[in-house]
């Protein structure tokens, strides 16, 4: 395993409850990795633990078996971090950009030419290299934002929503440099509120909420987890209170969450509780223009153990 987490927990001060709670993880090395969760859930603090950037409470990391607090300076220059936040001078060039990251990480000489020269390869830029950045579109600002993150060729590259405003093409780009990284060795941790894109891209995934891992496994092993319990419905009319209030009481209804239209109902018995839920829409007057049984895509599961668009809209 690359990376290995034991009990991590961060409390900041004066907080009500932990950031970050009892959280235990694995990734092997060589794998895409996704990390999900809604807006404060923990993502960002656990991921700035992981590459040294905040001390954690509790807990234990390793990489490639070795305790990250002990060696935090070493462990950075194994990890590359491509923040949300662009990390990049504006007013250098893309050449200049590179080669100052480069020094920071202890380049130099033609060992930091020859890293500039591939990181711009990577990125597609060598014919805007001399261009200053602040000219860049927001798609190019973004490549220029992963290669930093390699320029010192880590074993571990961490992406914290790496395609957020950017245009498809853009982040197609930047899509197929990971894949190729990825088939090179490189270990990937992925966050993302696009689900297509880490159920395409990851081999495993994690959902965190409040501070803990509440589903973990192959992108298969998390879709089958509600595979045979989610139950999801659209009403033509959308679901009234008197309706919610008796759907929530019968009887094999462990959860039910309401967006606009579309109602997600969880069950241990979902055949039967389908019948009983179809009578009682029925008893209600109201219409089902659609029905089905289990989770079709990483979004539906997503949303049915985090309830993230009802809280929090992402």
């Amino acid at each position: 395993m690359i990376v290995e987490i034991e009990g991590l927990c961060k409390t900041y001060p004066g907080a009500e409850r932990r950031a970050v709670d009892e959280v235990d993880l694995r990734i092997a090395r060589g794998r895409i990795f996704g990390l999900l969760g809604p807006n404060g859930a923990g993502k960002t603090t656990l991921l700035s633990m992981l590459c040294g950037l905040l001390r954690p409470s509790g807990g234990r990391m390793r990489i490639d078996g070795v305790e990250t607090a002990a060696t935090t300076a070493a462990m950075r220059r194994r990890i590359g971090l491509v923040p949300q936040d662009l990390a990049l001078h504006p007013s250098l060039t893309a050449h200049e950009n590179l080669e100052y990251f480069g020094g920071v990480q202890g380049l130099g000489g033609g060992a930091l030419a020859k890293r500039v020269a591939e990181c711009l390869a990577i990125a597609g830029l060598e014919g805007l290299a001399n261009r200053r950045v602040e000219t860049y579109s927001g798609g190019l600002k973004r490549r220029l934002n992963l290669v930093i993150a390699l320029i010192h060729e880590p074993d571990l590259l961490v992406l914290d929503e790496p395609t957020v405003g950017i245009d498809p093409q853009s982040r197609r780009f930047i899509h197929e440099q990971l894949r190729r990284l990825n088939a090179a060795g490189m270990t990937i941790i992925y966050t993302s509120h696009y689900m297509e894109e880490v159920e395409a891209l990851c081999d495993e995934l994690a959902i965190i909420d409040h501070g803990r891992i509440i589903a973990q496994g192959t992108v298969t092993e998390v879709l089958n987890r509600l595979a045979s319990s989610l139950i999801q419905l659209r009403l033509a009319g959308g679901l009234s209170a008197a309706l919610e209030s008796e759907l929530r009481a019968l009887p094999g209804v462990t959860d039910l969450q309401a967006d606009g239209h579309a109602v997600r109902i969880e069950s241990d018995d979902p055949l039967l509780t389908l019948s009983r839920v179809l009578e009682c829409v029925r008893g209600r007057g109201e219409r089902v223009t659609s029905a089905s049984l289990g989770a079709v895509n990483l979004e539906q599961v997503y949303i049915a153990l985090t309830g993230a668009s009802l809280r929090d809209g992402s």
